[in-house]
């Protein structure tokens, strides 16, 4: 019976193995496929890809357009909690 169990536990275990790598495979492909999908996008813009180009971006958009351009608060919600 022991053994019985041994070979139940090890089906059970390469399954869920081979199940663990199914999924890490379609998570790969998928995100390559996005990545794909963005760099054609860039392309097609005109932009550069990558990760400087992105930080780049980012930096220059936040410069002087934030969400509180004035530091002054005028309207300010109080709730009590009990």
């Amino acid at each position: 019976m022991n053994i019985f169990n041994q070979i139940i536990r090890g089906i059970l275990f390469l399954a869920l193995a081979i199940f663990g790598m199914a999924m890490a495979f379609v998570f790969m492909i998928s995100t390559a496929l996005a990545i794909g999908i963005l760099y054609i996008v860039a392309r097609i813009k005109g932009r550069p890809f990558g990760v400087k180009a992105y930080w780049a971006e980012r930096r220059h958009a936040s410069d002087g357009k934030g969400v509180f351009k004035n530091k002054d608060v005028t309207d300010i919600e109080m709730r009590e909690i009990p």
